[in-house]
């Protein structure tokens, strides 16, 4: 019988796991025959493809002389690995890539976004995000499915309610602002929200004008996801058609970070964000 596929924190803590063996100096067979297993069983746990006993885990630790501060980490993201998460409850309807996202945005301390197209889930208003989900559907879906996923989008954002709320950065271009998506009440309504969300502390906007012409990064929309451990095993998250892809490999998230950082630097200020929001809302509320 085969293994299901893994979990972002299966794949975080079997990676880590991997690195501390090799910096060990220790094959992967010696590994698997400290937890009675084999070289087989260390491949399939630092895949993320089969889980750790803590006791496994703490014999690994042990045999990799792994630091305090860190050992703890390992430990307490093994125990999160077993844990569902609040979506648990819609997990019927959603695709496994986007049960992977919403664990990163659960265990993340801060989120880098940037969107080319549209206001991202974790911003948009319920009328927005009807409006998006109604206009990116292949088919008509119905009313209670609408509903169902409305409902979860704006459940995600419960997250900036949290004693640990990440940080949110999120870069926009400025064509996201100018899309009236679901018609210029709900447009304006969606930029007035924006000004609102950046309010909260932990929570910027900022937006890349027209006038900067093309910048590196503007091939399309990515997301990166931070987290609180030492390990700095930080993801990088892709959308496409039909679902997502996730890169966990150091060289690619360093190429996003990067990215980033010229995105950033090619955008305005949150302060000028602000005024250009404003101004468009300001626009659409008087179509």
């Amino acid at each position: 019988m085969g293994h299901p596929e893994p979990t972002v924190r299966k794949k975080r803590l079997g990676a880590e796991l991997r690195r501390l063996r090799e910096e060990a100096g220790i094959t992967a067979a010696v590994a698997g025959e400290a937890i009675d297993g084999d070289k087989t069983k260390m491949s399939r746990i630092e895949t993320g493809r089969q889980g750790i006993r803590p006791l496994e885990l703490k014999t690994l630790l042990d045999l990799y002389k792994v630091e305090p501060k860190l050992r703890d980490a390992l430990l307490a993201l093994q125990r999160q690995s077993k844990q569902k998460g609040w979506w648990s409850k819609h997990s019927d309807t959603l695709k496994p890539q986007f049960e992977e996202r919403l664990t990163l945005e659960s265990d993340a301390t801060r989120i880098y976004a940037y969107q080319s197209q549209i206001v991202p889930g974790l911003l948009q208003t319920p009328r927005y995000a009807e409006a998006a989900i109604r206009g990116v559907a292949e088919k008509r879906a119905s009313d209670d499915e609408v509903k169902s996923l409305v409902d979860l989008r704006i459940a995600r954002q419960d997250i900036f309610d949290s004693d640990e709320a990440p940080q949110y950065l999120c870069i926009l271009d400025e064509s996201v602002l100018h899309r009236k998506v679901g018609g210029p009440a709900v447009a304006a309504e969606q930029l007035r929200n924006l000004i609102r969300m950046t309010t909260r502390p932990g929570i910027v906007v900022q937006v890349i004008p027209f006038g900067q012409g093309a910048y590196p990064g503007m091939d399309g929309p990515f997301t990166v996801y931070s987290y609180p451990d030492p390990m700095e095993l930080d993801v990088v998250g892709l959308d496409y058609l039909d679902g997502g892809l996730y890169l966990e490999e150091s060289s690619a998230v360093e190429r996003y970070r990067s990215a980033f950082d010229h995105l950033r630097s090619a955008a305005l200020s949150s302060r000028e964000s602000m005024h250009v929001i404003e101004r468009l809302a300001h626009g659409l509320e008087n179509e």
